[in-house]
């Protein structure tokens, strides 16, 4: 079949997944729509359907394809199904999975329907062709990866319970960008090794309350605001660089001019600049050093001339490997106390470990790129953001986080955003990466 014909027929398979509409909601039962999405699962892919085990875990999806070699340690393939909402004035509506101006339009292309579809495209070619894999090849999709992971936390656990270990998985990540570090000329392929542990903080300010006409001094709001401000003002976090941002810099070195690519090519021996340098240069940079931590939501009085007695904020903190959880908490719970702000601990998720970056996952992630990408110069680094693979993490060493798709900057703003798009041209690339890692897992 033509690289064009591949692409209308893959084109037209991946819309038609956008346009089922699969938004999850925090402690909503929505199975029964899940289950028609399967449903379209199993029209869209039949032939790899008709060749896997399938097990249900109220609307998340595990599917087993068995290999030749039962004795073999299997892998995993992983792509969520769920999206989140699609609010604001989109130029294609964000579940239509308009085909126009080169793009597949529509909210999931990117995160993660577009995954999702990539690997069973692939899985679905080469049972159409009868291929048997080698090992047994898992395809985990959960329905809860937009809020709280229950669906891959069950099956991970479920696998964990039947003695089931992973060589490897591979789950949504990094994708291939275009000078992902400021002054690093070239495509990268991201490949993420690891993820920031994700700590929801309550921050609470009491006081007496009372008539907003006669209002004293540190009220409740105020001390939150000040409270905000040296946070953001201050260096609360620990800076640091892991031997995955080490090796980051070193790979992306010779693409970088002037005596910054010297730094990057020696990030051991310039740490103390580094550390100065690279927090300045981006949020995510900043983000790829230290803890972080984001106000995202507060509460005062219900009332416009009322002291609110007791008022609070959230904070959204993703904590480095080089300060987890317990340490961060720690750290910005002192500065809380000199605003005299009581601390509570909304959600503390499951921590994930670094996997290997000279293992054979990642490596053999490098030669799919290499194959499939020419040029393209392959880089692990730690995710910012969160996936499923955390859960994974009680079953396998070796999780990886990468999407097989070529984006632009615009293109990754859109993930969670407005105008959610992948091209045409990445489509058969991205199954002819899934294809690669299938027949040579």
């Amino acid at each position: 079949m033509s690289h064009e014909a591949r692409t209308e027929i893959y084109a037209q398979n991946l819309a038609a997944l956008i346009r089922y509409e699969t938004v999850s909601i925090n402690d909503v039962d929505q199975a029964d729509k899940y289950h028609g999405f399967h449903d379209l699962l199993r029209r869209t892919f039949p032939h790899i359907f008709a060749a896997v085990e399938l097990e249900d875990f109220d609307g998340s999806l595990l599917l087993r394809w068995p290999g030749s070699d039962p004795s073999a340690q299997p892998v995993c393939f992983m792509n969520h199904m769920d999206v989140v909402e699609a609010a604001g004035d989109w130029s294609h509506p964000p579940f239509g999975g308009d085909i126009a101006d080169g793009r597949v339009w529509g909210r999931g292309t990117l995160d993660t329907k577009g995954g999702l579809w990539g690997m069973l495209q692939a899985a679905d070619d080469l049972a159409a062709a009868g291929f048997t894999p080698a090992r047994d090849i898992y395809f985990e999709s959960a329905c809860t990866e937009e809020t709280d992971g229950r669906g891959c936390d069950r099956i991970s656990r479920t696998l964990q319970e039947r003695g089931v270990r992973f060589a490897w998985c591979l789950d949504e990540g990094g994708m291939i960008l275009q000078e992902p570090v400021s002054g690093a000329k070239g495509l990268f392929a991201m490949v993420g090794v690891g993820e920031k542990t994700v700590v929801t903080l309550r921050f609470i300010a009491k006081s007496h309350g009372g008539h907003a006409s006669t209002p004293g001094k540190d009220t409740s709001l105020v001390r939150l605001g000040r409270f905000m401000a040296e946070v953001e003002a201050s260096q609360v976090f620990k800076v640091e660089f892991s031997p995955v941002i080490a090796r980051m810099l070193q790979v992306m070195a010779p693409t970088v001019s002037g005596p910054l690519g010297f730094v990057f090519a020696h990030p051991q021996g310039f740490a103390p600049i580094l550390r100065s340098v690279m927090p300045k240069m981006s949020g995510a940079a900043k983000a790829l050093m230290q803890t972080t931590i984001a106000f995202t939501m507060a509460s005062g009085s219900d009332g416009y001339n009322v002291l609110p007695a007791q008022a609070w904020v959230v904070g959204n903190m993703r904590c480095s490997h080089h300060q987890p959880a317990d340490e961060s908490i720690a750290a910005i719970s002192a500065i809380a106390a000199k605003h005299d702000l009581e601390v509570e601990v909304l959600e503390h998720d499951i921590d994930s470990p670094l996997s290997s970056f000279e293992g054979a996952a990642f490596k053999l992630i490098e030669r799919a790129v290499n194959e499939v990408f020419p040029g393209v110069i392959t880089s692990p680094y730690i995710m910012t953001g969160c996936s499923d693979s955390r859960f994974m993490a009680r079953i396998c060493d070796d999780c990886m986080r990468f999407s097989p798709f070529t984006i632009t900057h615009e293109q990754m703003d859109s993930i969670h955003g407005i105008d959610e798009s992948v091209d045409l041209s990445c489509l058969v690339p991205a199954v002819d990466f899934y294809r690669f890692l299938m027949t040579n897992a």
